[in-house]
């Protein structure tokens, strides 16, 4: 989702620690080893960086991702969906190629498994990939991060790449974590506040 969009979904995330010096650079080189690769063969999801206005071009040169106080790229998901029905065709298509050659009547379920891996594989080369992008603003002075998606897939992989490009975990700010980092409680108020059992509603 873009940060552009008329209407947008938003998790915010609290950044756990601060690149220790050359930011632009330590920055740029996490971006790069970590960009979206394309997708040549049957994988069925590739996922990393890409430029926030060039998404399907992305370059970091120049420090391109630096806009003022703020850090702003986009994770970008490939994901390829081969749709039910098409396997579905292929496999019977492929099986009475496989009988015909065999001059059986039927094939081991070892074999139809074979066949079906194959339709997959074979599909799979064919379909090219879904690409969604999710932008993101990060601004690094005040460690808060902006990330356009709700979506649970996609904040997990956000959380994951992140910390694999920067060795910095990001923690998601929800009414609990934002009592905790920022309401200024005491000790003895976080004691009770990690105390609190969810409550049920019926």
């Amino acid at each position: 989702m873009s940060l552009l969009s008329s209407t947008a979904s938003i998790t915010r995330y609290r950044v756990d620690g601060k690149i220790e010096s050359n930011l632009l650079e330590t920055i740029y080189t996490g971006l790069k080893e970590q960009m979206i690769p394309e997708i040549e063969d049957a994988s069925e999801k590739v996922v990393g960086w890409t430029s926030f206005d060039n998404p399907f071009n992305p370059n970091f040169e120049g420090s391109s991702f630096s806009i003022g106080n703020y850090l702003i790229f986009s994770l970008r998901i490939d994901k390829k969906t081969i749709p039910p029905k098409i396997i579905k065709k292929y496999y019977e298509i492929e099986m009475n190629k496989r009988l015909k050659e065999s001059g059986r009547e039927y094939l081991s379920r070892q074999e139809q498994k074979m066949a079906k891996d194959h339709v997959i594989n074979v599909l799979a080369l064919r379909i090219p990939a879904t690409p969604n992008i999710y932008d993101l603003v990060w601004n690094y002075e005040e460690s808060v991060l902006w990330f356009f998606s709700n979506l649970k897939a996609a904040n997990e992989e956000l959380e994951d790449l992140f910390f694999k490009s920067f060795k910095l975990n990001i923690i998601r700010l929800f009414p609990y974590t934002v009592a905790h980092f920022s309401a200024g409680l005491s000790d003895s108020e976080l004691d009770s506040l990690n105390q609190l059992q969810p409550a049920g509603f019926f």
